[in-house]
């Protein structure tokens, strides 16, 4: 990738990912800077410190609702390249309060764009939107007749069956103030590259997640409490909907995709960024457990009588006309065949070190939440696009960094 001396911006670079794709460009011979707020941020935000690479960025204060400070910033680091990530991109945090997200989604993302038309420079520029832009994804005509029960409507209703693996064609059914908002930036990319001469590209990545994931996302809520489980500092796992399936990457793997889409992605383009895989978080919760030391044996719920033996157990059939790794957990759940509702109060998690206990949240149970999505990254393969990690190379890190740091 050729980013050897070439200059590179980042808004966003202090958070989860900002902070991996900084140490990444480093690494390469780029010159890095980034836009910090330090409101939220701080003067030395911690994910750069961690990494050691506080001295080897230039941090600019801003605010993107402060159009002058963006332009500001353009103007004293000149980029070749803009890596656009600040967002606020907590799904749980948008249904809390939307009008805040869409203000600095939707309007941060306007700012930046009108800045850097203003500067008369034209920098390739990425933007991050993500697979929850997707929504609701169909597999069957089963499947659209009990979300229908729950939501009344689907648009725009499914033309095909299964509508898996998404690619970037896939229509928009957004089912999060978050999402609505990235649609909107995402739009908003792609018209100032057709009206304007800006060339954006478009990376709509999937989940990704790894070491340093903010506390409020759902891995970081399963691993943090499975090393407390772990150190004896509970006894109980505290969890919302256990049958979402995810497509789970290694944050390294989407920064990579990243750097590689800005290098030789095409402007006014979209582009998927995942794994090729899905897992459910109650897959997770299990394989989180099992990594740091419990032998998953079986497990049951609390109540209405579902059980499942070997739950961990491989399964190797073949799913919308691929194979991807996933366990037999994953394949009951999405084959319709068990699903564990509120109402069945939480698990119970036999292994050999006696039961473990998990519990339902109801305040984590979305109004709205996506049953299944699997990226079909064979666009991005194209230019050179590999995954390296497996989902229990990224458990394995989460629960050895909790266990280390409780």
């Amino acid at each position: 990738m050729q980013y050897k001396n070439k200059r590179v911006f980042i808004t966003g670079i202090g958070g989860f990912v900002g902070s991996y794709l900084a140490r990444e460009l480093i690494k390469h011979g780029a010159t890095v800077s980034g836009l910090i707020n330090v409101e939220f941020d701080g003067k030395e935000p911690k994910n750069l410190k961690e990494k050691h690479i506080l001295k080897n960025v230039k941090l600019i204060e801003g605010d993107l609702l402060d159009r002058q400070s963006i332009i500001k910033a353009l103007k004293t680091t000149k980029p070749d390249y803009i890596f656009h990530l600040a967002a606020q991109s907590s799904v749980f945090k948008s249904f809390i309060n939307p009008v805040e997200t869409f203000e600095i989604n939707v309007k941060g993302t306007g700012n930046l764009l009108e800045s850097i038309r203003s500067t008369n420079k034209k920098p390739r520029v990425l933007f991050t939107g993500t697979s929850e832009e997707y929504g609701f994804v169909a597999i069957n005509h089963e499947q659209v007749s009990r979300y229908l029960k729950l939501h009344k409507t689907i648009f725009p209703f499914p033309e095909r069956y299964p509508e898996i693996p998404v690619n970037e064609s896939n229509p928009f059914r957004p089912m999060s103030p978050y999402a609505v908002s990235k649609i909107a930036c995402d739009l908003m990319m792609r018209d100032y590259y057709n009206s304007f001469g800006i060339p954006t590209i478009v990376a709509r990545a999937f989940n990704h997640e790894g070491k340093g994931r903010g506390p409020n996302f759902v891995t970081s809520v399963i691993t943090s409490q499975v090393a407390k489980l772990f150190l004896g500092k509970i006894n109980s796992i505290k969890i919302g909907n256990v049958n979402a399936l995810r497509d789970w990457s290694h944050v390294l793997d989407v920064v990579k995709g990243y750097m590689l889409l800005l290098d030789k992605g095409t402007p006014g383009d979209v582009y998927n960024i995942g794994s090729g895989r899905a897992n459910s978080v109650l897959t997770y919760i299990l394989i989180a457990l099992e990594t740091a030391g419990y032998k998953v044996i079986s497990l049951h719920s609390i109540e209405n009588d579902k059980t499942i033996d070997h739950p961990l157990e491989k399964d190797n059939g073949n799913m919308f006309g691929f194979r991807f790794y996933r366990t037999k957990t994953d394949r009951l759940i999405m084959d319709g065949e068990l699903e564990f509702s509120i109402e069945d109060k939480g698990i119970i998690i036999e292994t050999d070190k006696g039961n473990v206990k998990i519990t339902f949240d109801r305040e984590r149970f979305r109004p709205s939440d996506i049953p299944i999505i699997i990226c079909d990254n064979s666009k991005i393969k194209k230019l050179g696009f590999k995954v390296k990690h497996s989902l229990r190379d990224i458990i394995k890190e989460q629960v050895k960094f909790y266990i280390n740091n409780e």
